[in-house]
């Protein structure tokens, strides 16, 4: 006796899925319509997550450039952006922890800027490099963007010039070494290309000077301003980068240097 078994067909239709001889119902609008809600919910929380992570890093630069990264809490920054701060220690863990978000936010931006000017001014001068462009390719983007880049990075420069300033980060630190030093790293090699006949020691002490004014002038003390009653503004970045690139080219000239002495074949 032959045995007929039930056979399941499928067949796919624009409506739905045909099954066991019943059609299923087709996905509905209102099911698509929460697809799209749940989307657009995502992406809202998205927004608005980036937008909470940036208001807690600009009230902590702005509170860190004024008062030291140890003269705020993250109470005090909780405060000032209206947030709990259990939604900092959410975002950034401690207070060091956001400090690091702070500078690399900024920094990864100017060094990337600073690394490839300086790159394409050797690429381009070769051996017909001077002080003088070797200067306005360290200096000029950090003129151009503490010029043109809002007040933001103004805040920014007076936290770096603050930060430049603090032995514990300093020199034995890994605050400028993190941050820092891979521009300083390609820019000093350069500078030893020019300095013929310098010692080591004089072009470090050369290079610590700059630094020193870069920082002062990242600072925008004021104090500038009231000696010169106004005539200078320590916010006046362009007419710094002119008088810190003429200043250090006449420096770095008058540096002493040793005679190399020219073998004469006889």
């Amino acid at each position: 006796m032959a045995t007929t078994s039930k056979v399941s067909t499928k067949v796919a239709t624009k409506t739905g899925t045909k099954k066991d001889g019943k059609l299923a119902a087709a996905p509905s609008k209102d099911l698509e319509a929460k697809d799209k809600d749940a989307g657009g919910t995502r992406r809202k929380q998205a927004e608005r997550r980036a937008e909470s992570m940036q208001k807690i890093l600009d009230c902590a630069e702005t509170n860190f450039a004024k008062l030291g990264f140890y003269g705020v809490t993250l109470n005090d920054i909780a405060q000032q952006c209206e947030v709990q701060t259990a939604l900092i220690r959410y975002y950034y863990d401690d207070k060091r922890a956001l400090l690091d978000a702070v500078l690399t936010r900024r920094s990864v931006v100017i060094n990337e800027i600073r690394l490839r000017v300086l790159r394409d001014y050797e690429a381009a001068a070769g051996d017909n490099m001077t002080i003088e462009g070797l200067l306005g390719a360290y200096l000029d983007p950090v003129v151009d963007i503490m010029s043109n880049g809002g007040e933001g990075w103004r805040t920014f420069g007076t936290l770096v010039a603050q930060i430049g300033t603090l032995p514990a980060w300093g020199g034995g630190g890994d605050i400028l070494r993190d941050y820092f030093d891979p521009v300083i790293r390609v820019f000093l090699p350069m500078l030893r290309r020019l300095a013929t006949g310098v010692g080591e020691e004089d072009l470090y002490w050369y290079y610590h000077l700059l630094s020193g004014a870069l920082s002062m002038s990242l600072a925008q003390t004021g104090l500038i301003d009231r000696f010169s009653g106004g005539l200078c503004k320590s916010t006046d970045m362009r007419s710094i980068g002119k008088h810190l690139i003429g200043v250090y080219t006449a420096g770095f000239n008058a540096l002493p240097r040793k005679r190399v002495k020219s073998r004469v074949r006889g």
